[in-house]
């Protein structure tokens, strides 16, 4: 077996799990794979997305960090849920009613984010109605930017969490 690094192990028990469903527009998912590098988190994309993973915008947002990401695609959110059957979710929406800060983040946890259209069906929020999270916003706008808010909310999660592995 071989051997690891304190800072490998530290990041395999606090992992990250970033659940882009449905993605549509490829310098957004770009943007969120840089960051996942960043971070040290798993993405994953669930399928439709509205662009090809070769796709060069989506390459060039997230420049020369793809050698430092771990991304796994998904038929659908069922493939999704059958391949990922453990974590806590934690499901951003603009109809949840706690913040994202009112939750207590976990090794391992899933954060999962919808389209830039329509956010996350009825029917997946419906399945974890006690893990709705959104961010604060005035009743006048409609929503933040999805690398935006994957960005707040990620961080969150990483700073309960202790930062793990990060410097």
């Amino acid at each position: 077996m071989e051997k690891l690094y304190f800072e490998e192990w530290l990041m395999m028990i606090h992992k990250l799990n970033i659940v882009l469903v449905e993605p549509e527009i490829p310098p957004n998912t770009g943007n969120i794979a840089r960051l996942c590098a960043n971070l040290g988190a798993d993405l994953h994309l669930v399928k439709p997305l509205g662009f090809s993973i070769d796709d060069k915008h989506l390459k060039r947002a997230g420049l020369d960090y793809w050698h430092l990401l771990n991304v796994n695609v998904y038929e659908n959110f069922l493939d999704f849920e059958e391949k990922n059957p453990d974590g806590i979710r934690f499901l951003a929406t603009t109809k949840a009613r706690q913040y994202y800060t009112e939750v207590e983040y976990s090794e391992g946890c899933y954060l999962l984010f919808g389209r830039e259209t329509k956010g996350l069906s009825a029917e997946i929020r419906n399945s974890y109605p006690d893990n709705l999270i959104r961010l604060p916003m005035r009743t006048d706008a409609r929503s933040l930017n999805l690398s935006n808010s994957v960005a707040v909310i990620a961080y969150e999660a990483m700073r309960q969490l202790g930062f793990p592995g990060l410097c």
